[in-house]
């Protein structure tokens, strides 16, 4: 497996006040209460003490059920302002994977991205080697192939969590061709006709030889 770090969360659904009760005493609070149908910033509920265990299940469940037709929630550990960092990937059918440098998406309305920037400026060399060494990793594992954009949490203390992968590219991948100088949807389309990475068809440098010019937003 690619054992990279995750945030700790519940085994599946839970059905139990004492289940939000056990979890906070193992791991702190503020957690979130999230609905398994959820999405988009939708369907979550933070609990900041024992004392909101109660109401905020109750309230949890309630919205869940009437927002996605399904009550079922779980159970995550809430990370306080963290920045959330994409990192951008390209696959090939070889098996070669390599990473665009990472995008900052802090920045949002309601859980939805309002502005895009690369690189992340408070992203040390230490920390942005991590994290993109991890998103090339998880990919490796899976074989993946194409465009994709690898998702995590980053917090004060240089710690990063993943939260998911977008299996396509995304409308942000601009911001990313700004830094590059790659044509990250040519280069899919390419990858797709079945040449390499780093042939001269797709153009792609070894990954050492990527390099970060200026920043863009």
């Amino acid at each position: 497996l690619a054992e990279i770090p995750m945030i700790p969360g519940s085994d599946g659904p839970i059905s139990s006040v004492e289940e939000v009760r056990e979890f906070g005493e193992k791991h702190g609070y503020p957690l979130l209460i999230k609905a398994v149908n959820g999405g988009g910033g939708r369907g979550m509920r933070a609990v900041n003490s024992p004392e909101e265990v109660e109401t905020a299940y109750a309230l949890a469940k309630s919205e869940a059920l009437k927002a996605f037709g399904n009550d079922e929630i779980y159970l995550e550990k809430y990370l306080k302002d963290p920045k959330h960092i994409e990192v951008q990937i390209l696959g090939d059918e070889q098996g070669e994977i390599v990473h665009l440098y990472e995008r900052d998406c802090s920045v949002q309305r309601r859980h939805q991205k309002v502005v895009e920037m690369a690189p992340a400026t408070f992203v040390k060399p230490e920390l942005r080697k991590r994290i993109c060494d991890a998103a090339v990793k998880l990919m490796k594992n899976v074989d993946y192939i194409s465009a994709g954009t690898v998702e995590f949490l980053a917090t004060a203390d240089d710690e990063f969590y993943f939260i998911e992968v977008n299996p396509r590219i995304q409308v942000e991948h601009t911001v990313t061709e700004a830094i590059t100088g790659i044509d990250i949807v040519q280069s899919q389309i390419r990858i797709a006709e079945g040449y390499g990475i780093h042939s001269p068809e797709v153009g792609i440098p070894e990954q050492d030889k990527i390099g970060i010019r200026g920043e863009a937003i």
